[in-house]
C-alpha cells in the first residue's frame, strides 16, 4: 500500500501548478494534503472528488486559511474531523481515517510564528495530538501520523542550523516535544531509512534557494513502534512542485 502526504500551499494554486496531474501519476492508494485553503463548495468536482478516489475534507471556519483533506481508494471503517478541541478543531488541522490495519491522522500543524507569537498555541496542539494518538494505541490500534509538523527535528533536518536557533519551526520547546513524542513509542519512518542530511521538504519561495536546497524537513510520516516492522519504503522527492513543500511517500 502507497501513502503519499503534501502541503499543497493552497489546493487551487496547486491544481494550477500540476497537482491533479501528479496525483494520478503517484498511483498512491490513499493521499493526504494540508493546507488545503479552501472549503468544497469553492472547488470544481473534478478536485473535490478526482477519479477513482473518494474523498473526505476538514476544512477551516475561515474562508482561506489551513484545512486538511484526504483522497483514498480504499473505503474507510469511519472518518473523524478533528479531534474534539473546540479550538483545535475550528481551524481544520486534523482529520482521522480508521482502516482496517491502520487509524491515519492527517494533521497541520501550526507554525509558531515570528516572535513565537503562537507557541503556546503550538505546544497546546502537540500535546493534544500525542494523546489523541496514544489513544489509538491503547486500544489496540496501529497508528500513522502524517502531514506538515512544521517542526525541524534535529539538526540535519535543515540546511542551517546555527542560524535558525531561535526561529519558528526550530525552537528547543519544538524539538524537544518531537523528542519526547518519538521516544514514547513511535517512530519518523523517514529516519529508519536514510540517516544522512541534505533531504528537505520545505523550500522557501526567495529565488535560488529551492535550487541551492536550503530547506528544512517538516512534513513526516510517524507510526507507532509496533507498526514499523510493515514499514516497506519513505520517500521525500523534491523535484516535484506545486508548492513550497514537496510530497513525501511511504510504502507499508
Amino acid at each position: 500500500m502507497k501513502i503519499a502526504t503534501w502541503n499543497v500551499n493552497g489546493i487551487r494554486a496547486a491544481e494550477k501548478k500540476g497537482f491533479h496531474n501528479w496525483l494520478q501519476e503517484s498511483d498512491a492508494d490513499i493521499i493526504c494534503i494540508q493546507e488545503t485553503k479552501a472549503q468544497p463548495e469553492q472547488l470544481e468536482q473534478s478536485l473535490i472528488c478526482p477519479d477513482g478516489y473518494s474523498s473526505h475534507w476538514h476544512s477551516a471556519s475561515k474562508k482561506g486559511y489551513s484545512g486538511v483533506a484526504f483522497f483514498t481508494r480504499i473505503d474507510p471503517i469511519d472518518v473523524k474531523m478533528g479531534i474534539g478541541v473546540p479550538e483545535i478543531d475550528s481551524e481544520g488541522r486534523v482529520i482521522t481515517a480508521e482502516f482496517d490495519q491502520f487509524v491515519l491522522i492527517n494533521a497541520y500543524f501550526p507554525n509558531s510564528q515570528r516572535e513565537h507569537a503562537r507557541l503556546k498555541y503550538k505546544l497546546d496542539f502537540c500535546n493534544e495530538m500525542h494523546r489523541y494518538c496514544d489513544s489509538f494505541v491503547k486500544r489496540g490500534s496501529h497508528v500513522i501520523v502524517t502531514g506538515d509538523f512544521n517542526i525541524a527535528h534535529t539538526e540535519i533536518d535543515l540546511k542551517n542550523p546555527k542560524t535558525n536557533q531561535n526561529n519558528a519551526g526550530f525552537l528547543p520547546e519544538e524539538r524537544e516535544w518531537m523528542s519526547q513524542f518519538l521516544n514514547s513509542g513511535y517512530c519518523d519512518a523517514f529516519r529508519e531509512f536514510e540517516k544522512g542530511p541534505n533531504h528537505y521538504t520545505w523550500w522557501s519561495y526567495r529565488p535560488g534557494v529551492r535550487e541551492k536546497n536550503i530547506g528544512w524537513r517538516l512534513d513526516y510520516f510517524v507510526v507507532d513502534d509496533g507498526f514499523k516492522s510493515t514499514l516497506q519504503s519513505c520517500k521525500i522527492t523534491p523535484n516535484v512542485f506545486g508548492s513550497d513543500h514537496c510530497p513525501v511517500l511511504l510504502e507499508i
